[in-house]
């Protein structure tokens, strides 16, 4: 009788501790007041690649093309703890820059997104490649827990960052099957990484003009962190044969920087010494008159 009780008990020691594990699951894992569990898992679009956003601009095809993205949107807010979030400074930023473009006219311009929508990192820039972009400018804003930094920076790809601020940035927030027009797949794997490695130096030399330009317009117009280009590894950059930079620009954490990118006066500063870049890179490309 003593030994089916010590094996009665042996049997129910593991179906107890299983019934324990249950109850506590149901009493701290269940959600209540105040309680919310959600899993998000970023899927490609059902049949494939996205449609492809309204160009624009000149009906003439020749007409260089800019692509702008306004960084973050739907369910991922970017950064920003009040009313502001970052995905809506940066979309009335870009929607600023389009406008400001338009009205001068001469260059065709496509938003990756022109509403609260979230697209995934791949898709922006896959957008402009898909357009036959011309230049490609992705907009942010920064955020810092604690300290007074402030400031706007601009990024150019980089497989190391330029700082530590930079790669934390890019912590934040493949290869391709056409390059400049040659179909990867019908070359060697030697001569598919020369292609790539040359398309890649010229896309960032290009990159590199571009932002230096816009880092010199935006001098006197808004405050800049630093008087050089950064680089970071940032996803979105990484299109090996489109001129690409990202504009981080300012601390949404800071409120002077904060107060001046969402006034009117300091998004048409932006605009203005933006679109001015983008004229003079252009005309430079072109072979126009270098003193603009």
């Amino acid at each position: 009788m003593m030994r089916f009780a010590k094996l009665a008990l042996l049997l129910s020691a593991p179906l107890a501790i299983f019934a324990l594990v249950i109850a506590a699951d149901r009493v701290v894992g269940a959600t209540g007041p105040g309680r919310t569990y959600v899993v998000r898992v970023d899927l490609p679009p059902a049949g494939g690649e996205i449609g492809l956003p309204r160009v624009d601009g000149p009906a003439d095809a020749s007409r260089p093309l800019v692509v702008i993205d306004a960084g973050h949107g739907g369910h991922d807010p970017g950064a920003g703890t009040g009313d502001l979030k970052e995905k809506m400074l940066t979309l009335r930023l870009a929607q600023s820059l389009r406008d400001e473009l338009l009205r001068e006219g001469g260059i065709r311009v496509a938003l990756t997104r022109d509403d609260d929508r979230y697209l995934m990192l791949a898709e922006r820039s896959s957008i402009a490649r898909r357009l036959g972009a011309d230049l490609f400018l992705s907009i942010h804003a920064d955020s810092v827990e604690s300290g007074d930094a402030r400031g706007a920076s601009i990024y150019v790809l980089s497989d190391r960052g330029s700082s530590q601020a930079a790669a934390r940035i890019a912590a934040r927030e493949n290869r391709a099957d056409m390059i400049n027009g040659v179909a990867l797949a019908r070359t060697s794997d030697s001569v598919s990484a020369i292609l790539v490695d040359l398309s890649q130096r010229e896309a960032l030399t290009a990159s590199t003009d571009f932002a230096r330009l816009m880092l010199r317009e935006l001098q006197g117009r808004l405050r800049l962190r630093g008087n050089t280009v950064q680089s970071a590894a940032f996803a979105v950059l990484k299109s090996p044969d489109l001129p690409s930079a990202l504009f981080e620009a300012g601390y949404i954490s800071n409120p002077d920087d904060q107060a001046l990118l969402a006034s009117q006066q300091g998004q048409a500063a932006f605009a203005q010494a933006t679109a001015r870049a983008i004229r003079v890179y252009f005309a430079r490309r072109s072979g126009a008159s270098p003193s603009l």
